[in-house]
């Protein structure tokens, strides 16, 4: 880990980028400042515009050199583009990203190397505090006034890029529409509106990973960001005075003062930009999560080794299998915003011994109902800044289960309720964290499906896209009861789920195991079952083919198609919004020369969005459903 406590890895700053970043085939290149971009894109004549995008494409695969702290990637024979990042390991002024041909710096050349480059995030400082939507401090309004005048004219700047980018769809929102979104979006940050830009970077990154088709692109995440960014812009210019619409500046590590915590589970992680590394919970003797993590360049393997790796904290004695079974005592702690360990030069940390999960504050994580914990989950993160409600949704929860069989590479279970011994409640799907071949995931879920029957205490994470679905990290014995696991000593009472290999020896012999039940079909998904999946499809279809896709039905007579089809199932509002949008999608107006043109894209945008959130919410709402109640029985 960098010793550095303002040093942020790919695991903490931006998840949208682990997810869907800019990728591989940026290797080796500098993050470039979102402004820097834009002024080079619009410095561009007309006819070298038409030609970005294929050179961009084309120059983001050549070597990059690095001699005198200049990066320089050769575009030709006599030309040569040098990059020289700042401090802070980006290009944040024009000035530092130059070409040797004659009409730089308005040149093609330029102008495809930096679009190649990843967009950096805004370089906030650490001591930069929120601002929020208020009235100005020598006012005596007392309550939000709502966004300033600069601050609405802001958001409705980058509301419109953001229209013309749906209007376009991935196949023609190309490095010019990107540079507009960008441009509007480094307006939002001179303006305040940190929510905004965050939403409009997240974006940009995730059409760059779709035009590339890159292996971490998932166009559901793609369409959750568009919908983001629309949402916020059009409140704001609206003049919505929720102060959570304008929202925070990014902060670095702050001071966290001395802490004691105590190891729960590793994690490995493999991102999609070629990073791998673990991250090692712990949490506190009040019940606060705080992780280590050590993520850097490397892949698979990385991911593999770090898990036995020193911790770079303190006095660096202890490795990740060892802290997430142990405790640390802390003075100088620095801390990330979400609550991750820095390991700046002044931190101290002396090892202590580890914590069981029958008592303290872990033992508290198995103490409610996991109906209760989840509950708490959706209503933390509802209606919230995507990352907090990102850091939210990955808070880990604790429940002890009984396996009721497999599905596939699912594991199916059922709660066993704080003080009960039966068990009770919905159908769980157990899902592995990561199904890489390297990891433990996947081999420790076919062991444990071998046992039906079985009682384990887990640890993982919600995922809030899927009925009823956990993402266990870590299993271990469920208290005073023969028919669980039967783990090493030398475990401390815990498996992690991503490294340790669970054996035939640490299972209970199958006839000693109680039956669970018969599991007669599949657990019940509304979600997947229910006719929404029509008004998914035209969602989708708008970002990843733009306005033209979505007009098609109505061009093939098939306007009333999914919208009949949906009214059968009850989805009366889902219905009205299909009609909508197609025809929305397929109103043509003529110029005064009686050409066809495309409407006003913002009027567009308005219908896809109204759409995009009834969606999401009732598909949120079905989700949460699969968590309450006894559901169908095995």
């Amino acid at each position: 880990m960098n010793t550095d406590p303002t040093h942020t890895d790919p695991t903490t700053t931006d998840r949208t980028t682990d997810r869907t970043g800019d990728g591989p085939a940026t290797a080796g290149l500098p993050p470039v400042a979102p402004d820097v971009v834009a002024a080079a894109v619009e410095g561009l004549t007309a006819r070298l515009r038409k030609k970005l995008d294929a050179t961009i494409e084309s120059y983001a695969a050549l070597p990059v050199a690095f001699t005198d702290g200049v990066l320089r990637i050769r575009c030709g024979e006599d030309t040569e583009v040098g990059l020289t990042p700042g401090p802070t390991g980006a290009v944040t002024d024009a000035g530092q990203a130059v070409c040797t041909c004659l009409l730089s710096p308005r040149c093609l050349h330029r102008a495809a190397v930096l679009g190649a480059c990843p967009v950096a995030d805004a370089d906030t400082p650490a001591a930069a505090e929120p601002v929020p939507a208020l009235a100005p401090a020598d006012t005596d309004i007392p309550a939000p006034t709502g966004p300033t005048p600069a601050q609405t004219a802001a958001a409705a700047a980058l509301w419109t890029a953001a229209a013309a980018v749906l209007a376009a769809g991935v196949p023609a929102a190309g490095a010019v529409p990107q540079a507009e979104l960008l441009r509007a979006a480094h307006t939002a940050r001179l303006a305040g509106l940190h929510r905004a830009e965050a939403a409009a970077l997240r974006v940009t990154r995730g059409l760059r990973a779709a035009r590339a088709r890159h292996d971490g692109h998932r166009l559901a995440d793609l369409v959750s960001q568009v919908r983001e960014l629309l949402l916020t812009t059009h409140l704001l210019a609206a003049g919505d005075p929720s102060p959570a619409l304008v929202g925070t500046a990014r902060r670095s590590y702050r001071p966290g003062g001395g802490l004691r915590v105590y190891g729960v589970c590793r994690e490995p992680v493999i991102t999609a930009t070629g990073y791998g590394g673990v991250v090692t919970h712990l949490v506190s003797e009040d019940g606060r999560w705080y992780s280590v993590a050590d993520v850097k360049p490397g892949g698979p393997a990385r991911a593999r080794g770090a898990g036995t790796a020193s911790v770079m904290l303190g006095s660096g004695t202890l490795d990740h299998a060892r802290l997430s079974r142990g405790g640390l005592l802390i003075t100088g702690a620095t801390l990330s915003p979400d609550r991750r360990l820095g390991s700046g030069k002044g931190v101290k940390a002396t090892p202590l011994g580890g914590l069981p999960w029958t008592s303290g504050a872990l033992a508290a994580l198995f103490a409610r109902p996991l109906s209760e914990a989840v509950a708490a989950r959706f209503a933390e993160s509802a209606g919230t800044d995507p990352e907090r409600a990102d850091a939210t949704a990955r808070e880990l929860i604790g429940c002890d289960l009984i396996l009721v069989g497999a599905a596939g590479e699912q594991l199916l279970a059922r709660e066993l309720p704080p003080g009960r011994t039966e068990a009770g409640g919905p159908l769980i799907r157990l899902t592995p964290a990561n199904s890489h071949p390297d990891l433990a995931h996947t081999a420790n879920f076919r062991r444990l499906a071998s046992r039906p029957g079985l009682r384990i205490r887990v640890i993982g994470r919600l995922d809030p896209d899927r009925a009823a679905t956990l993402r266990p990290l870590a299993a271990g014995p469920v208290p005073d009861t023969g028919d669980t696991l039967r783990l090493p000593a030398e475990w401390d009472g815990h498996a992690d789920l991503g490294y340790d290999r669970i054996q035939g020896a640490h299972l209970p012999p199958p006839d000693d195991l109680a039956p669970a039940g018969v599991l007669h079909d599949a657990p019940h998904d509304p979600l997947a079952q229910a006719p929404l999946w029509r008004l998914r499809r035209l969602v989708e279809a708008a970002v990843s083919g733009g306005r033209r896709a979505v007009a098609q039905p109505a061009r093939d007579g098939d306007r009333a198609g999914s919208g009949a089809a949906l009214r059968r199932g009850g989805f009366r509002a889902a219905a009205d919004l299909s009609t909508a949008l197609t025809t929305e999608a397929d109103r043509r107006t003529r110029d005064v020369f009686g050409r066809t043109a495309e409407d006003d894209p913002g009027h567009y945008a308005r219908v896809w969005l109204a759409a995009a959130v009834y969606l999401e919410g009732t598909e949120q709402a079905l989700i949460r459903a699969t968590w309450q109640g006894d559901g169908p029985h095995a």
